[in-house]
């Protein structure tokens, strides 16, 4: 319930914005008004995808579907990414032909007050988006997040521009100052394509976060003799992990189970929403070393089991 919220408080303000910066651009004849209102355009069509790619990837697992939906929102980030991309390439080509024909701004104080009131939305949005994505780690919500964290640059930038041509008169910083905001939008919009890509091609998570999990499994040399075969991967908001622990052969399944729900359980405490998949296997040479109850005879060298 806290994702669509969040998405649709994103839907609201991207529609609001997108309705003002598409009449002042028509009031003023700015092409970088019109580049921010494609701009907060593709934000908006990023946040309804996000709002029922986020439901749809809560749907619980099915037959067809048994790791469930999740990537249906890494999906959605791509495809958000892609029309961020085709954005930045139209603005620049409508920014060009209005360097090379001519543009005059009418009511510059209109256009400086919207952009000044696109800031301050965004602001406040973003920042609500990217902390619901840091708690819930939702991929869809934090591309709108950075949509609209884009967004803040470059209306600042449009906003500077409007000011500017206030003071100065000098009309062709307006064009120019729409180019500057398509490369930000193309920049935004291949991060973001690179690591939902990444996501879905199952990359492996973050350096730091194979770290807090091998120090956890670290951490439990009372419980068990080592670890091998630690994969990892993200779909959506769901951590996926699995590995192979060596137990004491002797030990009992009860006592292996209860080992295997105490690792489970420390690193779904570290890190948010972890699916983890644990493979024991015994222990076939003991040594001083070993965790386990398993009768070994120090007279034997260490090396089979009494």
């Amino acid at each position: 319930m806290r994702l669509k919220n969040a998405a649709l408080v994103s839907v609201v303000s991207n529609s609001t914005l997108v309705v003002f910066k598409v009449m002042a651009g028509t009031i003023t004849g700015s092409v970088s008004i019109i580049s921010e209102a494609i701009h907060s355009s593709i934000d908006l069509a990023a946040a309804i995808m996000a709002f029922f790619s986020i439901r749809q990837a809560g749907v619980p697992p099915d037959s067809d579907h048994p790791y469930g939906h999740g990537k249906i929102e890494n999906l959605s980030a791509v495809a958000e990414a892609v029309l961020i991309i085709i954005a930045a390439v139209l603005i620049v080509l409508e920014a060009i032909d209005k360097i090379k024909t001519g543009v005059r701004l009418n009511m510059p104080g209109v256009a400086i007050a919207v952009m000044g009131v696109s800031v301050v939305v965004n602001f406040f949005t973003s920042r609500y988006l990217f902390k619901v994505a840091r708690q819930t780690d939702s991929p869809a919500l934090e591309a709108d997040a950075k949509h609209l964290s884009a967004d803040i640059y470059s209306s600042l930038t449009v906003f500077a521009a409007l000011v500017l041509i206030a003071l100065t008169g000098r009309h062709i910083i307006d064009p120019i100052a729409a180019v500057s905001v398509s490369l930000l939008i193309f920049y935004e919009g291949v991060m973001i394509t690179k690591k939902s890509i990444g996501a879905l091609l199952d990359n492996s998570l973050p350096e730091e976060e194979v770290t807090s999990i091998k120090k956890i499994l670290d951490s439990k040399s009372d419980y068990i003799k080592d670890y091998h075969e630690l994969r990892t991967r993200k779909a959506g908001s769901e951590r996926h992990i699995d590995l192979h622990l060596t137990v004491c052969a002797n030990e009992t399944i009860a006592k292996t189970h209860t080992t295997m729900d105490i690792i489970e359980g420390s690193i779904s405490k570290e890190l948010n929403n972890c699916k983890v998949v644990i493979h024991p296997e015994p222990c076939t040479i003991m040594t001083d070393m070993c965790p386990g109850e398993c009768g070994w005879n120090k007279d034997n060298g260490g090396k089979t089991r009494g």
